[in-house]
């Protein structure tokens, strides 16, 4: 009969196993706070990038036109031709895209023309918590404080 030795091997004890679990998640509990406001930090400078390359394709609207798109037209204009338009003046779409996009929050970007804030138009996203008016909204203008 041959018999097994199994002195030399030996699996992990309970007490192993949780001292890993709890090393785990310690270091979880010091990185996972910083990732998550790097992520945050990072979408709110993709929406300002975003807004940024919107105002470029207004500019250029403006400067084919010779107005910016009415509330009413929003940011659709920048797609298709509005109705008003001279003939042959409209030379869109000024945005590299297939239609408006939508900020890192999945929310339609906001325009008004003429502006409250500023004298042509505003345009903002209202941020991670998709209300407008609060603090973390991302705007085409100076918030003051």
């Amino acid at each position: 009969m041959i018999r097994h030795n199994n002195r030399g091997r030996r699996g992990f004890t309970f007490l192993e196993i949780m001292f890993v679990v709890v090393i785990i998640g310690v270091l979880l509990a010091i990185v996972g706070p910083r990732l998550a406001g790097k992520s945050k930090k990072a979408r709110i400078q993709a929406a300002k990038t975003q807004i940024h390359n919107i105002k470029l394709g207004l500019s250029q609207f403006e400067m084919h036109l010779g107005r910016f798109p009415d509330t009413n037209e929003g940011l659709e204009a920048l797609f298709e031709e509005p109705s008003d338009a001279p003939e042959g003046m409209w030379e869109g779409p000024y945005l590299d895209a297939d239609s408006v996009p939508k900020d890192q929050w999945g929310h339609e970007f906001r325009y008004r023309a003429p502006g409250e804030h500023s004298k042509d138009y505003d345009l903002w996203s209202d941020g991670p918590d998709g209300q407008e008016g609060t603090d973390d909204d991302v705007t085409s203008w100076t918030k003051k404080e």
